[in-house]
């Protein structure tokens, strides 16, 4: 198969933007194919992809020290800079003994909250000074992209130090109001860990981690937001009260009471996000909106997370969204498919009732 990657490489991308995909995938025996509006669809106009293509575009995307990492961990994660036209996340694998790769678009422009319609209340949790905040749901519902609008709200509004811990980097922000200091894991920093032990003494008033891999990611991220800084952080976790119990959980029994007592201190809320197909081609946002009021607090130290559920149900005069509501609310305004919301609801028997309302 003689070809030139470049050129191909660029192809592959260019299409991925025009065709306003969220990712493309690599894989040997298939053609390339994109994800459009949360389905697969293969580019009819490519060739099916063999091992020699695969090894040459991932060869393409790869620095030289980003392969030899490659080819020792046989697993990769970075961001690939497509000239000026967008940025993508990339990890790149090995399956049945060949190279495969999975690339995520990330926009070039950061959108903002009202943009992507997210509850009012999220601009009063850029405000606050101190404490802990969760962006939850699956893979791929859009959770980097809330944290982006958020960490840019306060880089627009406050006069700030904000510190990004990310793996990899994924939106680039430009100083505005704040100084906004990206750390990118393996290139910038070690791991989540030491860049967060550090990250106190390098003055943060607001700090953002990609992720909480593992207890101690969680426990120095706890601890940042009690010595007074406001940390926003993403769990892949389906819904508030499962988000709680995951953390917890991760600490052996020992320390689970002081990390109860720690996350009730600290937690200012939990937003779990879902992106359902429109009716009609695009996604809508649906959400879970947890909010730590003393009733909350009160739960995660009890250790009752299990009654979370209703305390959501129960106040929305205080601004909380079940997620329920928010795709009966959906489906009503015709944007999703009943069907649609039954597929992505945690209770489909209550939905019935919300909906028929």
């Amino acid at each position: 198969m003689s070809m030139d990657i470049a050129r191909e490489l660029k192809e592959l991308l260019q299409i991925v933007i025009d065709r306003d995909a969220s990712d493309l995938h690599i894989s040997v025996g298939r053609r390339p194919t994109l994800r459009v509006d949360g389905s697969l669809t293969p580019i009819e106009e490519k060739e099916v992809v063999d091992s020699e293509f695969a090894g040459a575009f991932i060869g393409e995307i790869l620095s030289k020290e980003q392969r030899a990492r490659f080819l020792e961990e046989k697993e990769i994660d970075l961001s690939y800079n497509f000239s000026d036209a967008a940025r993508f996340r990339v990890n790149v694998f090995v399956q049945r003994g060949n190279f495969a790769a999975a690339l995520r678009l990330i926009p070039t422009s950061i959108r903002t909250l009202d943009e992507l319609t997210h509850p009012a209340l999220l601009h009063e949790i850029t405000k606050v000074s101190q404490g802990f905040f969760l962006v939850v749901g699956p893979s791929g519902q859009g959770k980097s992209t809330t944290l982006a609008a958020m960490i840019d709200e306060v880089n627009h509004h406050r006069p700030c130090h904000i510190v990004t811990i990310e793996d990899p980097i994924e939106y680039l922000f430009t100083n505005d109001k704040a100084i906004v200091d990206q750390r990118e894991i393996g290139q910038d920093t070690k791991n989540f860990h030491i860049a967060l032990r550090s990250v106190l003494r390098q003055d943060p008033d607001v700090i953002m981690v990609g992720e909480m891999r593992d207890p101690e990611t969680i426990s120095a991220a706890i601890t940042a937001a009690e010595t007074g800084h406001l940390v926003f952080s993403t769990l892949h976790t389906n819904n508030a009260s499962q988000t709680i119990d995951r953390i917890i959980d991760s600490f052996p029994p020992s320390q689970q009471s002081q990390i109860r007592a720690q996350l009730s201190g600290t937690l200012l809320g939990v937003l779990s996000r879902r992106l359902i197909p429109k009716v009609g081609g695009g996604r809508s946002g649906a959400f879970e909106l947890l909010l730590a009021n003393a009733a909350v607090k009160n739960l995660i130290r009890e250790n009752k997370t299990h009654q979370i559920d209703l305390v959501i149900e129960t106040s929305a005069e205080e601004g909380m969204i079940s997620l329920n509501r928010s795709l009966a609310h959906l489906v009503k305004k015709g944007e999703i498919s009943y069907e649609d919301a039954v597929m992505h609801s945690l209770n489909p028997s209550e939905l019935r009732i919300l909906v028929s309302r």
